[in-house]
């Protein structure tokens, strides 16, 4: 056999290999479920092909294309075990919050996981060891790359405040939102008054590290956790999230909002370097100016992304945790680490300079590093769960109307599952928040007022539990009568001073097949021609196949919500990403 002939077998035997692995490891949705090595009770295990070792990562989403690079490089490279096992490695891009949840409640089962600081490692440590009397990882995580925390802001509006050269600080941002005058006080009144927008930091590690150096830029950096409760900071809390228009679960959908909609939507949100620059370079022609990326005056949250190879966990073997030690020597080589820059992210080493896309023409500043920025210390678990605290005592709540398709073709496992879920949905609400429950079929019913969660959630989940599915489809019928009634809801309290957010979720898994409200007569009199940053949004569950995605798409437009595709098995996710939403 020629030697090119041997290589190009060579090649195909690995492509089998790196096939199979991805075939036997299939994401599932962006919970951060996976199928693993060590199976899940009540599941297949996981058949590793001959004579190899496969490396499950859980990987948070903001390094996605340098963790895909450099995956796909070391598979090709064809790494061993000391014992000669080659090693396949595989990843799944996760959040943070909702990778460290699945962790601890088991349905994610990785052998090496990633998130996005070193605060979701140690509080995925603090639950371990009550569990184990051990953390999860035998040995400290190490840091992969640099991420930082800062704002993204159109061009226009981030020069007027005087980047990239003046400080501009989380002080000026909470004086500027809370200012009647706005933009009129920096002397561009036809901009209005400023819009921003945050991820949640019960599930964002974007939302947690944004939110902590928002803390620390209020109080400092030397805070005990019984400090954040003090009146100062809940204080200025409260005045930047009543003058916050937008919430979610990821920071890239932020981004693809701000893109789709305009300057006129949102003008800021917090969210990481990486995605800022990457926003301007992929979707640069979308635009209507570029993004500029503004570290905060006074510090930020240097993200540096732990690889923790989780060896106490009863799922992961010697021989793995030796594999993916090896992997993450490989991610931590200085080829790799100058490949991160091509990738939006920074790398450890300073001594890697930094070039396109990482400077002014990408939307950021080279000349900052962590002594001219100082880094602001990873929040503790204590910290973390008093900010996350602080943020749900304080944030804007919500009115939430839910309208739920109940049609016949709702039958079986779509109702039970949809049932199911609505109470779950209802009881991660905030008990300050206020909701309202419509059903329709033939026709469209309120089944309640809307009224503090705290004081009906049991009462409509037993309302919810009993719900039975018959007859057709009144889906525009629905749209407008659910419209109407949010928006009188609105009105109400815009007379009496109060300042909410407001979203119906409407799950429906069919047509329109009633058809006293026309499509056209929908949106024409029932959904505004352009999405408001403080307007009703609409979160449309296209639930099933025969979901109407393309009219709940665009209703999910129009509004400045996400439509989110679901089936019984996923529905509960769209749910979880529709709370983070409001």
């Amino acid at each position: 056999m020629t030697r090119t002939r041997m290589i190009f077998m060579g090649i195909i035997a690995l492509t089998i290999l790196v096939v199979a692995a991805a075939l036997i490891f299939q994401p599932s949705d962006d919970k951060g479920e996976l199928a693993t090595a060590g199976g899940r009770q009540g599941e297949p295990v996981t058949v590793v092909p001959e004579g190899s070792v496969l490396i499950t990562v859980a990987s948070s989403n903001t390094k996605q294309n340098w963790m895909d690079q450099v995956t796909a490089a070391f598979n090709a490279a064809g790494e061993t075990t000391t014992d000669g096992k080659q090693i396949i490695v595989q990843v799944k891009h996760v959040t943070s919050g909702g990778s460290m949840n699945a962790i601890l409640d088991g349905s994610l089962q990785p052998i090496a996981w990633s998130p996005g600081d070193q605060s979701w490692v140690d509080q995925a440590n603090d639950t371990w060891e009550l569990r184990a009397n051990k953390p999860i990882a035998s040995q400290a995580c190490q840091a992969t790359i640099l991420a930082p925390l800062g704002f993204a802001m159109w061009q226009p509006m981030a020069e007027t405040l005087g980047w990239p050269d003046a400080p501009i600080g989380w002080d000026t941002l909470v004086s500027l939102a809370a200012d009647p005058e706005g933009w009129a006080s920096y002397g561009r009144p036809e901009w209005g008054k400023f819009r921003f927008g945050h991820t949640h930091p019960a599930y964002a590690n974007s939302g947690l590290l944004s939110m902590t150096s928002f803390v620390y830029g209020i109080g400092g950096s030397n805070l005990t956790a019984a400090d954040i409760y003090g009146e100062a900071i809940q204080q200025a809390m409260r005045q930047l999230e009543q003058n916050t228009s937008k919430y979610g679960r990821q920071a890239p959908p932020l981004l693809d909002l701000m893109a789709r909609e305009g300057p006129s939507y949102l003008h800021a949100a917090a969210v990481p370097e990486a995605d800022t620059v990457r926003m301007n370079v992929e979707r640069g022609s979308e635009l209507s100016f570029p993004l500029a990326f503004i570290f905060p005056a006074g510090g930020t949250i240097w993200a540096d992304h732990p690889y923790c190879i989780l060896d106490n966990a009863e799922w992961v073997n010697d021989e793995q945790a030796e594999a993916a030690a090896i992997f993450r020597d490989y991610l931590l080589d200085k080829d790799r680490q100058a490949d991160a820059i091509d990738n939006y992210l920074r790398p450890l080493d300073s001594s890697i300079p930094l070039h396109a896309p990482m400077d002014l023409a990408g939307g950021t500043d080279p000349r900052v590093n962590p002594q001219t920025v100082p880094a602001l210390p990873s929040p503790s678990s204590d910290i973390s769960s008093a900010i996350i605290d602080i943020f749900m005592l304080n944030k804007r709540k919500s009115t939430i109307l839910v309208a739920l398709d109940i049609s016949g073709s709702m039958e079986g496992d779509k109702i039970k599952s949809a049932r199911t879920a609505t109470v779950e949905f209802l009881e991660r609400l905030n008990p300050e928040d206020e909701v309202t429950l419509m059903i329709f079929n033939d026709q469209v019913s309120a089944l309640s007022e809307a009224s503090r969660v705290g004081d009906v959630v049991e009462g409509l989940s037993q309302r919810i539990r009993g719900l039975l599915a018959d007859g057709n489809t009144a889906l525009y019928e629905a749209v407008c009568t659910a419209a109407k009634e949010i928006g009188k809801l609105q009105l109400e309290d815009e007379a009496a001073g109060e300042s909410r957010l407001y979203g119906i979720v409407l799950l429906s898994d069919g047509e329109d097949t009633v058809g006293r409200t026309s499509e056209n007569q929908m949106f024409a009199t029932c959904l505004p021609a352009n999405a408001e940053a403080d307007g009703v949004k609409i979160f449309p569950i296209a639930f099933g196949a025969d979901a109407d995605t393309e009219v709940l798409g665009r209703i999910a437009t129009v509004t400045g919500g996400r439509m989110f595709a679901a089936d019984p098995e996923s529905i509960s996710n769209a749910y979880l990403s529709i709370s983070a939403e409001q």
